[in-house]
């Protein structure tokens, strides 16, 4: 398996909360992560926007890196583009959707709850999820606009706006009915990286899930079926490069960050320019 190659998309750095559980699961396998931070938050994007756009960038991605397979690890992109995307291109891809199933498999008060973005809560797509399998379950969901900003700040080192994340909080367990939830997904890749704050600021007893190692186990197994590269044969050093269409915020903090997933440099990725250059690199190291 280590033959192989994959492509992780996200809109931000959320998609590397999947890439840490990857990495875990197969560690010879080099992953290239875009980030399409020029338009985050994707959950402010209409439908048809994000479609054509998230299109766009995997293909151009396609191209370039020749993944084996693509995780597309956004819950918004998922929901919105993920059928587009499997039917336009001949490459398998794994997507992130809201834990609903997971959530009603451990639920003992038949209540659960979900912690998402705006654009996942809204759409038809959720109440499908419910309707499929967790018919005998009350799901009351939150859009959380702000958490992802929140989030992103978190994994540059930030201060937390620990209020913010309280009022969301509210708004999820002071609907109707919130007080018997007992279980919550997020859905919303972000939110992994606030997954020790939302524990100690939630109602005591709740249980968080975080489908992020389901995600990587589901890639595992495309992976697994897939015939070994002739390219990519013997040991490499490579692990993938960190790609974004935007300007990188707090380039060293955001570095220093995505050193802990395997990436070294933050390249700027352009989808009009055929090979893009790096904008910023990991200050050489020094011999101590």
């Amino acid at each position: 398996m280590t033959n192989h190659r994959l492509l992780a998309f996200d809109s931000g750095i959320g998609g590397l909360s999947v890439v840490r559980e990857l990495r875990a699961l197969l560690p010879g396998i080099p992953i290239d992560y875009l980030a399409d931070n020029a338009v985050f938050p994707y959950g402010e994007l209409p439908d048809a926007v994000l479609i054509e756009r998230v299109s766009m960038l995997v293909g151009t991605a396609l191209v370039r890196f020749r993944p084996d397979a693509v995780v597309v690890a956004c819950n918004t992109a998922s929901t919105v583009a993920l059928a587009e995307l499997r039917a336009g291109f001949d490459v398998p891809f794994i997507g992130c959707v809201p834990p609903i199933k997971w959530a009603a498999e451990v639920s003992r008060t038949r209540t659960i709850g979900l912690l998402a973005t705006s654009a996942t809560v809204r759409r038809p797509y959720l109440r499908d999820l419910q309707s499929r399998f967790a018919p005998d379950c009350t799901l009351l969901a939150h859009g959380a606009r702000g958490l992802a900003d929140i989030a992103e700040a978190a994994f540059r080192h930030r201060a937390v706006d620990r209020a913010a994340i309280t009022r969301e909080l509210d708004q999820l367990f002071g609907q109707d009915g919130g007080g018997r939830i007992d279980v919550v997904g997020i859905g919303c890749t972000h939110y992994s990286f606030l997954l020790d704050i939302l524990r100690e600021l939630s109602p005591a007893g709740i249980t968080w899930l975080d489908p992020a190692a389901a995600v990587a186990r589901r890639a595992q197994s495309v992976l697994s079926g897939l015939a070994p590269r002739p390219d990519m044969t013997g040991a490499s050093t490579d692990m993938g490069q960190a790609w974004f269409t935007g300007p990188a915020g707090d380039a060293a903090r955001l570095l220093e960050g995505l050193a802990g997933f395997g990436y070294a440099d933050i390249m700027s990725f352009d989808a009009d320019v055929r090979l893009p250059a790096t904008t910023h690199r990991a200050p050489a190291r020094t011999a101590s």
